[in-house]
């Protein structure tokens, strides 16, 4: 005898919980996006209680859905988390420390090269020479250490890509800096 009705609700079970994930993950590129511009706006305090709430979310996450990896959300947190600790002065965290993946780590990474540009400018607006030139020297250092890396797309998504804007970033930096 065909078990069609139980294989129905063993995928409808699943099919809840990859919308609930779907719905989750919005929520929380939200929450760091809103981290992000509240740390470009000079306020660390609501960018961090922004950051711990993604945190819970992902942890949240990762307990309901041990199987999926929230890829694209631990790049977006990677991301701000990496800008935070720039803006901080304080040494950049590894994968390790964030709990990420190294796909998820070595994008979020290239995408903060972004972030410091902007950082930069930012410190150039207020006539903070010395920070601009900080922000600068870090985005140029995450690049040099990403440039030898190569891999194919399948295995590090939009990797290359993303060092080719970052190089892009970097020279218009260059520019704005000299």
């Amino acid at each position: 005898m065909l078990n069609i009705k139980e294989i129905e609700k063993e995928l409808m079970k699943k099919e809840s919980v990859l919308d609930e994930l779907i719905k989750k993950n919005r929520e929380i590129v939200r929450i760091t996006a809103n981290s992000i511009k509240d740390m470009h706006a000079g306020k660390i305090d609501s960018a961090k209680t922004l950051l711990k709430k993604a945190e819970v979310e992902i942890a949240a996450l990762r307990k309901k859905a041990p199987d999926n990896e929230p890829t694209h959300i631990m790049q977006e947190y990677c991301e701000a988390i990496i800008l935070l600790y720039a803006i901080e002065e304080k040494e950049l965290p590894s994968s390790i420390d964030l709990n990420a993946t190294p796909e998820s780590y070595l994008n979020g990474l290239l995408d903060c090269i972004g972030e410091l540009k902007r950082q930069m400018y930012e410190s150039l607006r207020k006539g903070k020479r010395k920070n601009a030139e900080r922000y600068f020297n870090l985005m140029e250092s995450i690049y040099d250490e990403l440039l030898p890396l190569k891999f194919s797309n399948a295995l590090l998504h939009d990797f290359r890509r993303k060092q080719d804007v970052a190089r892009i970033q970097i020279e218009q930096a260059r520019g704005e800096l000299l």
